[in-house]
């Protein structure tokens, strides 16, 4: 598993999110209220849509394109509509480092 540094906490307002890139793969993170972060693929699993520019309402992303909610917990997407995204760990350093924990494989993250 990968340990990459992606940024700063300060770097992400509340309730918004930040794009990074990694192998080829864009990932959302977001800051939820209290400053915990989330991170997921930022492609809605229906058709594509990116959920970086969706709203963020308690744990949870609505899809800019058809509004599906998608749990930041765990990428499972809320009925009735049905799908998941991958999910990653981020921890914040002790220096405000915002680290993200990557595997090539796909991981749903529980």
């Amino acid at each position: 598993m990968k340990r990459i540094v992606v940024g700063k906490h300060s770097d992400i307002t509340e309730k918004r999110s930040r794009v990074v890139n990694v192998d080829g793969i864009e990932i959302a993170l977001f800051k939820l209220s209290g400053g915990e972060i989330k991170a997921i693929e930022n492609k809605c699993p229906h058709k594509g849509g990116k959920l970086s520019e969706g709203i963020v309402c308690s744990h949870h992303v609505f899809c800019p394109l058809h509004d599906w909610k998608i749990s930041l917990e765990n990428g499972v997407v809320q009925a009735p509509d049905e799908g998941c995204v991958n999910t990653f760990r981020v921890e914040i350093g002790a220096d405000g480092d915002l680290i993200l924990y990557y595997n090539n494989r796909a991981e749903h993250a529980s």
